[in-house]
């Protein structure tokens, strides 16, 4: 089963973040469901993968303002079938942001997050069903403005809610030092 790489990196954060557990459930139902759940086409919802990263003291995220949601995001996108998250999160970071330095800091989920995306010309509002890795950027932090943003940012982790006050994105922040403590 093309899912079942994620599904056992799934239950291995519902056992990192019990407190975590009914999101956790809500996304592995629907990925047993959706042997699709990769690809864009399925209407419901889809994968995507995305990165938080960090700068090399962990102090820092680079976050893109997302040219088609208008909000200040993480980096990262679309499945495209492909079910190796982590390797869907690498190419969408790099993709979006050019830095020649990043580095997976685990193979684990960092984060999961279910958000709707607003209807949009000939696409149906749907789900995204994000899963998050944390990276670090160990190289030049100079980074290039793509098509798919506005901006990018480094941006201080304690001034995060000056670019955001997502639910999601606080919860990022405030796992960083959980995470890069055990290095």
């Amino acid at each position: 089963m093309i899912q079942n790489p994620l599904l056992s990196l799934l239950a291995t954060y519902r056992d990192r973040f019990p407190d975590e557990r009914d999101r956790v459930d809500q996304f592995t139902d629907f990925v047993r469901r959706n042997p699709d759940c990769f690809e864009r086409t399925l209407e419901e919802g889809h994968i995507t993968g995305s990165g938080w990263i960090v700068d090399s003291s962990g102090t820092r995220t680079l976050l893109t303002h997302h040219r088609k949601l208008d909000l200040w995001l993480q980096p990262g996108g679309h499945a495209d079938g492909e079910n190796d998250v982590l390797s869907v999160a690498m190419k969408e970071c790099l993709e979006e942001t050019a830095l020649s330095g990043l580095e997976p800091v685990s193979e684990e989920i960092f984060d999961l997050d279910i958000h709707g995306i607003p209807a949009r010309k000939t696409e149906p509002a749907h789900f995204h069903y994000d899963v998050r890795f944390l990276f670090q950027n160990r190289g030049d932090e100079d980074y290039v403005v793509t098509e798919e943003s506005h901006d990018l940012a480094w941006v201080e982790m304690d001034r995060l809610e000056d670019y955001t006050t997502e639910w999601s994105m606080r919860r990022m922040r405030d796992k960083v030092a959980g995470w890069l403590a055990t290095l």
